[in-house]
């Protein structure tokens, strides 16, 4: 993205401005109110809750909107929360991420998590807004936050947080600037994003396309078609790997949900187990061609354990199934994008039983049809389409994921600039 900005010396621009703390520069900084379930209200008073502050805007969700009733307002002596108050989240994620409210023509308190920040006459309190989306903030929140299994930032520690305030035309002179890059920005990313969207959309129309136009020479095959392939479990008994037995290297990779993607593997992290405690088990072992499909948690993501994969000696988890296609009749690349195809991914999305532990146990999986072409070298130049087709799409993602990623880094750049103090003009 072409892009200018005109800095003045941070020593000029910098003339007449204060540093307060978030505590100083309000004339209200008060924590929310303590609302128990037995207090809410299927209407009146409206409680903001944390899931409601976004990074930097108010999230609604008016289809979750809880209440309290006038009544309890008034026995609790709750804060009432009003246009133009800064609601900052003290929980993550992340800690600190504030939002400004809006005039929703409502009248609202906010929970216990939250803090109520009304700025004094000499801070916009937008000015905050876009300070909270700094660089520079966030890595003071960091430094406060406390807490291991749960992160939060007390009232206390949030008060001492800095803030640099100029004068309030310079202020205003600022923000409009940032509103400006913001709303380009936004829109910018919202035009890189529909892109993203729809090339990857494009390529799974292509990959439909190519498994319903099957005609003369295809036949709809069962995946429990033993004549085809076989669907082999990993070993679930006494002698699976408790975590005591994973070591950071060893013989055999063992398999987890970080290492079998959407479109292959990722082995950017790795457990293996000892050559003993592989001995010690049975089923569920790979071998070169075999397709791998996760069907516990996360349902449908596969991989190929072909050539290009350098480890000998891999098994599955307990959320995993192999299929070892016979290749004289199918072959493990066609196999897999049949499976990436919306073909498997209907079936799956019909058939997956449990809420809190989606599975697609093997029993379920027999019964799923696929097109298979009875010519090896269709199946073949079906196979050499679908790669090329990915490896462009692949391409154009990656075109617009660099556009997303500068954007972000253009959006933090010229923040730092509008809190150094340098910034005088900023065009996207």
């Amino acid at each position: 993205m072409n892009r200018t900005i005109k800095q003045l010396e941070s020593n000029q621009a910098s003339t007449a401005w204060q540093t307060k703390t978030l505590g100083e520069a309000c004339e209200v900084f008060a924590d929310g109110d303590w609302i128990e379930k037995k207090d809410q209200a299927t209407s009146g008073i409206r409680l903001i809750q944390t899931g409601n502050i976004g990074n930097g805007y108010f999230l609604d969700r008016g289809e979750k909107a809880r209440y309290i009733s006038e009544g309890t307002f008034k026995r609790l002596r709750c804060t009432e929360v009003l246009p133009g108050d800064c609601l900052l989240s003290r929980l993550p994620d992340p800690v600190g991420r504030a939002g400004l409210i809006p005039d929703t023509g409502q009248k609202m308190i906010t929970a216990v998590d939250c803090t109520i920040m009304r700025f004094k006459k000499d801070t916009l309190p937008k000015w905050f807004i876009y300070y909270s989306l700094s660089p520079d903030y966030q890595n003071e929140i960091n430094k406060e936050v406390t807490g291991a299994t749960r992160q939060r930032i007390s009232r206390s520690n949030l008060g001492n947080i800095k803030l640099p305030i100029p004068p309030l035309p310079e202020q205003k002179r600022i923000v409009k600037i940032l509103d400006d890059v913001f709303e380009k920005t936004a829109k910018a990313k919202e035009n890189a994003e529909k892109n993203l969207q729809n090339t990857r959309e494009l390529f799974e129309s292509y990959l439909q396309g190519v498994f319903a136009d099957s005609g003369d020479g295809w036949e709809e095959k069962k995946l429990g078609d033993n004549n085809i392939l076989e669907i082999i479990d990993g070993d679930r008994g006494v002698n699976y790997p408790e975590k005591s037995d994973f070591l950071d290297r060893g013989y055999c990779l063992f398999l987890n949900t970080k290492n079998v993607r959407p479109d292959g593997f990722n082995f950017d992290t790795a457990m293996f187990i000892s050559k003993e405690k592989d001995n010690a088990l049975r089923k569920g072992k790979l071998q070169r061609n075999d397709v791998i499909l996760t069907t516990r948690g996360t349902i449908g993501n596969l991989a190929v354990y072909d050539s290009n994969v350098s480890y000998e000696n891999i098994r599955i988890n307990s959320g995993m199934l192999v299929f070892r296609p016979k290749v004289e009749k199918l072959l493990p690349s066609f196999l897999f994008e049949v499976f990436r195809s919306g073909i498997m991914k209907n079936q799956i999305s019909r058939h997956v039983s449990g809420a809190a532990q989606p599975q697609l146990p093997i029993k379920t999986l027999v019964n799923f049809t696929i097109p298979v072409p009875n010519s090896i070298d269709e199946q073949k130049k079906i196979v050499d389409r679908l790669r090329e087709i990915s490896a462009e799409t692949k391409k154009l993602e990656a075109i617009y994921q660099q556009k997303l990623a500068n954007l972000e880094e253009l959006r933090k750049s010229i923040l730092q600039k509008a809190f150094n103090g340098e910034l005088v003009e900023a065009n996207v």
